[in-house]
């Protein structure tokens, strides 16, 4: 009588492979997953710093807040953002006109974690005006994460908003 079916050592090797490549794609995925959450982050800086570089480049005199410039930035299920003027504190659409020199800033904080990168950490962008190149802006970009965080990783190309002297800008820690 022939037998039909697969032996218990062919099973066991095929769970075995199954587990292996279970393991390797896991953490894979949630990487991936955490990458795609904080794709929202590049957009919504770019998107202030091409409103943000029209209202100078229009107005003339100086540095708009997100009312002034037409930014409105509602906050997501993975973000919430902010708007940040020196003189005046944190602030959302107060309409302040800052003056050359000055320094206003957009943030994003994460509202869980995201894989290695903690929850409550920092996106920003610092804004100055700047007199000596004809009334443009200089941004500063930086990362905040606590130590050993994996933000900046989630976001490789934040780095490059930043304008002032080819250097990644330093962001205070909150």
């Amino acid at each position: 009588m022939k037998k039909q079916g697969f032996t218990l050592i062919e099973l066991m090797v095929v769970i075995v492979i199954m587990g292996i490549l279970a393991a390797v794609a896991v953490p894979k995925l949630f990487g991936m997953i955490a990458k795609s959450k904080a794709s929202e982050i590049g957009p919504a800086a770019g998107e202030y710093i091409k409103l943000q570089d029209a209202y100078i480049s229009e107005s003339g005199t100086g540095i708009g807040d997100w009312k002034l410039i037409g930014y409105k930035m509602n906050s997501t299920t993975n973000f919430k953002y902010f708007e940040v003027n020196a003189e005046m504190g944190e602030q959302n659409g107060t309409s302040v006109l800052l003056s050359a020199g000055k320094t206003g800033a957009w943030k994003a904080q994460n509202t869980g974690a995201l894989n290695d990168c903690v929850a409550n950490s920092w996106w920003q962008l610092d804004i100055e005006g700047n007199t000596s190149s004809g009334g443009s802006a200089v941004y500063s970009a930086g990362v905040t994460g606590g130590p050993g965080s994996g933000c900046a990783v989630l976001t490789p190309n934040f780095d490059k908003f930043d304008t002032k002297d080819g250097q990644l800008g330093t962001v205070a820690s909150n």
